[in-house]
């Protein structure tokens, strides 16, 4: 872990916009319980697609995008010993 000064353009509860130093645009900040929540809706999306239809391919990715984002949430949070939140 390390401390960096970051610009905090919001601090809204749950749409923290923050910009990193190394990055030239602010992003959105999402809470860990809240991208694990928007992975498993992308999951149900995904199950109830018609297969193999358009749709069914921009969801498979949007849900594969979000998974790989859970993944490596839980890998840091397990790297840094800290407890998930769901």
């Amino acid at each position: 872990m390390k401390t960096d000064i970051l610009e905090i353009y919001s601090d809204a509860s749950n749409a923290a916009i923050i910009r990193h130093p190394s990055r030239k645009f602010p992003g959105m900040l999402i809470q860990g319980d809240t991208l694990n929540s928007l992975s498993v809706m992308a999951a149900n999306a995904l199950a109830n697609a018609e297969p193999d239809s358009d749709l069914w391919h921009y969801v498979k990715e949007l849900a594969d995008d979000l998974q790989a984002r859970v993944d490596f949430y839980e890998k840091v949070m397990r790297e840094h010993g800290l407890e998930l939140p769901f």
